[in-house]
């Protein structure tokens, strides 16, 4: 009798090998498949041509991760991110317009892809052709501002908001402040207090790539070194007739002066923070709205004059020994005796404080540089980015 398989067992076939036969049984086929090769790619893609310069470069890899990521223009590479896992890689700065650009990209295990455009050129350069006050050498007052001017029109947010963040302020004592945008091409930056004395302020303009508006991209970057001086404050009191001016918080000047007359609107010297804007030994002062022959007009020669509104009012000298200390008879200025007008000029830097007070005229905050007289807050809303 045949023996049978015991139940519940699958029957097994005998292979017909035997030991020693010289015959062995095949080895089992693997169930693991072999790995894939990683993929890696890139954006954009090779040979791309006219690739707008704020695109993102983006390289990916399925398969393993990234080990090294270059992109470069020339020699001037383009800083860019990891992700987490180290499968991704995304430029952090726009690129260069009407550069050449190439992409190499490696995985760990020595999968390597490359990739070759061109971004293109822009049909409007975005530059900038002035900061203020920013010359070599120059030292200037705690209230300073920085006032940026751009040689196109922005006249979107967006591209305005783009521009903003292309721009760094920082100063060797911490500050805050925020920009605000005065017309399409002006943003002026000011700090929520005045800036501390004797420091270095560095303004920066990131505008290479950056859009500004349609077909409108950065082309240069720029940057300008600001030193702030000491603390010169002057505080003119109009109803006591007398200027104090004090140097990192000690009184170094008391000078009697001459404020306006206040008989109309023009007369009357404005009230507020003002900044000293600059200066000129001699200025030409020439009554506004008047020729010659009207009422009231003038056109003198005023030495030692200090500006401090867009309204014609100026720290000056005046042989007017008479009226100083005691009347405002002016036109609206405030004028000293000639040799401590002098020194006031030969002491003044752009950007000092001049607070003015005892007139019934508020300075306005766009007359010259009296962006003091808005407070922080609303000051920020002027922000294209808030």
């Amino acid at each position: 009798m045949l023996a049978t398989a015991c139940s519940g067992g699958a029957a097994t076939k005998d292979s017909g090998a035997k030991p020693g036969s010289g015959t062995e049984a095949a080895p089992a086929a693997s169930s693991t498949p072999t790995p894939a090769a990683p993929v890696i790619k890139i954006s954009p893609a090779d040979g791309g041509k006219s690739v707008r310069p704020n695109k993102k470069v983006v390289v990916t890899a399925a398969g393993a991760a990234l080990e090294e990521v270059v992109v470069k223009s020339g020699d001037q590479p383009l800083s860019g991110d990891f992700d987490a896992e180290r499968t991704r890689w995304v430029s952090s700065t726009p690129m260069i317009p009407a550069s050449d650009y190439t992409v190499s990209a490696r995985a760990v295990d020595g999968t390597t892809a490359t990739s070759s455009f061109r971004t293109l050129k822009p049909e409007r350069e975005l530059q900038v052709t002035d900061v203020t006050p920013a010359v070599k050498g120059e030292k200037v007052g705690v209230g300073a501002p920085i006032i940026v001017t751009f040689n196109q029109q922005i006249t979107a947010k967006a591209g305005k908001a783009a521009v903003e963040r292309a721009l760094e302020v920082t100063s060797e004592k911490p500050a805050q402040g925020a920009w605000r945008w005065i017309n399409d091409t002006t943003v002026i930056y000011r700090t929520a207090k005045f800036w501390q004395p004797h420091q270095k302020v560095t303004f920066t303009a990131r505008l290479k790539g950056v859009q500004g508006g349609k077909d409108m991209y950065g082309t240069k970057n720029t940057t300008k070194v600001i030193r702030i001086g000491p603390a010169q404050i002057a505080t003119i009191d109009t109803r006591k007739h007398k200027m104090i001016v004090k140097r990192d918080g000690k009184v170094v000047q008391t000078m009697l002066i001459s404020a306006g007359n206040a008989s109309t609107r023009e007369y009357t010297t404005t009230s507020g923070v003002h900044l000293a804007m600059g200066k000129s030994n001699p200025e030409r002062m020439i009554s506004p709205g008047r020729k010659k022959g009207d009422p009231g007009y003038y056109d003198l020669m005023i030495n030692h004059a200090v500006r401090f509104s867009n309204s014609g009012e100026y720290v000056h000298a005046l042989n007017n020994v008479w009226a100083q200390g005691r009347r405002n008879v002016s036109h609206g200025c405030i004028n000293s005796r000639p040799d401590q007008a002098r020194w006031y000029y030969n002491q003044v830097q752009r950007g000092d404080v001049i607070t003015i007070k005892g007139t019934d005229r508020e300075m306005e905050w766009n007359n010259g540089w009296g962006f003091w007289q808005l407070p922080f807050k609303q000051w920020k809303k002027g922000s294209a980015i808030g």
